[in-house]
């Protein structure tokens, strides 16, 4: 049976799949993992030059901060090195890798809130 936060997080996931599709994206990896961790999604971008490692970060109130700022400086280098992995495994070839991130805060009574931050391994 899944958890409340699981159920969340999968919602948020679903939401932000389909906010960067609504832009053109391509979403080519959901849930990919690999011994080191795991990709929520593996986006490119439409003009098809960059590769996205997206992290998804859902919550349902701000209570223990908003969604993006639980996003640490340790785990965006691990998504690099894991969409490096990705690259790796898949074969691919693309110009440039690129880690963003979406927060998705999703109240119980009300509409979802997107917040998207681009470049999250580039501090």
């Amino acid at each position: 049976m899944e958890r409340p936060t699981q159920a969340l997080g999968r919602r948020g996931e679903e939401r932000a799949a389909e906010f960067l599709e609504e832009r053109g994206w391509r979403v080519i990896a959901r849930n990919w993992r690999c011994r080191e961790g795991e990709i929520d999604i593996v986006a490119v971008e439409p003009d098809g030059r960059t590769l996205v490692v997206v992290e998804v970060k859902s919550r349902s109130g701000t209570g223990y901060g908003a969604p993006l700022e639980t996003i640490t400086y340790a785990k965006a280098c691990r998504l690099r090195r894991l969409g490096t992995l990705f690259v790796r495994e898949r074969r691919l070839r693309p110009p440039r890798i690129r880690v963003d991130a979406v927060g998705v805060l999703w109240p119980r009574d009300g509409e979802c809130e997107l917040s998207y931050a681009r470049g999250i391994d580039e501090w």
